[in-house]
């Protein structure tokens, strides 16, 4: 064997023994409990993502349920009030929702997130669980753009999307799940039918009523004029995204990739949208003789909605109930606030979010199968989520209606009527969604 062979043996066998070093000292750092925080980090992550691709399916739902001279206006309030509400939520939301408690009503302390937070006992890095929240706090938010749709000051809805991740959405999630006083009493909801849908639902009810109705929305006698959205096709595809970005909210919501009831969760919500879409659309074929397309649309979120709170607490049999009573009760919800309240709510966000965001919620009380009334829990339950419903629609209305107040009083809250009628793409934001194509009130001219 000649010198050089030895030299460049020895070599190869150095470098040998250097990576099986190196691969033993890494694998004597892998732990159970360091891949287990690895799977539940990346599962937190990667839900949080399908989340935040929900504010595409609000964007669309909105956007084909209302006329084509404000789709630009729609896809612009939805961009903005995530990135309003990313930044007003890491500075200030998060702390109010998950600071160190303060009496049961608000949290103290973290804000720029400023604390470690280590009371809350995560098993995951901060800044996922920030992640995590933060388009949960979007989602409340971008709820209200739909129903104050095409004929709201686009300032205006700036700033209130800033309002509701400041402080209207934090304090009634701190009561809930930043150990407030909601928790304390066992009130139960997972994913956030109440903490999120119906503080948006509810905001959206005080915000849709003081601005009033669009121009030739109701005749002078109180008749109903339907304004049809410009693309059912569009409405149909974000309803699919809000489906499919559903699998991240409320099986997300375990914040654990080794949680055994992620399984269970995604059936549940499922079932839940699928009864909900089917309920509707039987209900609506009886009822106008035939399937309503956008109220079966609506079903399938409301269905979703109002699974949101037990999704982790009830069989598939409760929630295949609670998702088909939602479809139906939606369709109902949607034309009361319609014509009797004489409410306009273009896109039924009212409905869907803030009634059946309720409804789902009380139904844990009843379905709940450790619990429940209709598990021999008795009405204890029933009664606390009573107590995280009522509560949570008095401080909503209180302060959407001191905010929408102070907005009409100072920047406006509504455009011009002029401005309403060529349609805010151009009025607010000087450029048409469909550029190449001439609407037909154009046409008329």
């Amino acid at each position: 064997m000649n010198r050089g062979f030895k030299v460049l043996l020895g070599i190869v066998l150095l470098i040998l023994a250097v990576i099986l070093g190196f691969s033993t000292a890494k694998a004597d750092q892998i732990t159970p409990e360091k891949v287990a925080t690895a799977i539940d980090n990346v599962w937190v992550l990667v839900t949080a993502f399908l989340v935040f691709f929900m504010q595409a399916g609000f964007a669309m739902v909105e956007a084909g349920f209302t006329r084509a001279k404000n789709a630009s206006n729609i896809v612009m309030k939805n961009l903005m009030d995530f990135a309003i509400g990313s930044v007003i939520f890491w500075l200030f939301g998060f702390a109010f929702m998950f600071g160190n408690d303060a009496g049961g009503f608000i949290g103290t302390s973290g804000f720029f997130l400023s604390d470690s937070f280590k009371h809350l006992g995560l098993s995951i890095p901060l800044t996922s669980f920030l992640m995590f929240q933060t388009v949960f706090a979007a989602t409340a938010a971008t709820i209200v753009s739909g129903a104050m749709a095409e004929r709201t000051k686009f300032i205006a809805y700036c700033i209130y999307s800033a309002v509701i991740s400041f402080i209207i959405y934090p304090v009634v999630g701190h009561w809930a799940w930043g150990g407030g006083w909601l928790s304390k009493l066992g009130f139960i909801d997972f994913a956030g039918s109440t903490v999120v849908h119906s503080v948006g639902g509810w905001c959206a009810l005080i915000g849709a009523a003081m601005l009033g109705p669009r121009i030739g929305k109701y005749t002078k006698d109180g008749k109903v004029n339907a304004i049809p959205g410009h693309s059912i096709t569009l409405a149909a595809l974000g309803t699919f995204i809000l489906w499919f970005g559903w699998f991240g909210f409320n099986p997300g919501s375990t914040l654990s990739g080794m949680n055994d009831k992620i399984g269970d969760i995604a059936v549940n919500t499922n079932l839940a949208a699928a009864m909900g879409a089917g309920l509707a659309m039987i209900y609506t074929w009886i009822k106008y003789k035939k399937p309503d397309v956008s109220m079966t649309l609506n079903g399938a979120l409301a269905g979703l909605v109002a699974i949101t709170a037990g999704c982790a607490s009830v069989n598939t049999w409760g929630a295949a109930i609670i998702g088909g009573l939602a479809g139906v009760l939606v369709v109902i919800a949607v034309e009361f606030i319609d014509k009797k309240l004489k409410i306009d709510d273009p896109v039924g966000a009212i409905s869907v979010h803030g009634v059946c965001g309720a409804f789902g919620t009380l139904m844990v009380g009843l379905f709940a199968t450790d619990g429940g009334l209709f598990y021999g829990g008795g009405i204890k339950q029933f009664l606390v989520q009573l107590a995280g419903v009522a509560s949570t629609f008095v401080w909503t209305t209180i302060t959407a209606f001191i905010l929408f107040a102070i907005i009409k009083l100072t920047v406006g809250l509504r455009v011009s009527e002029e401005e309403e009628i060529e349609g805010l793409d151009v009025a607010e934001h000087g450029a048409s969604a469909y550029g190449d194509f001439v609407m037909k009130s154009q046409a008329v001219k």
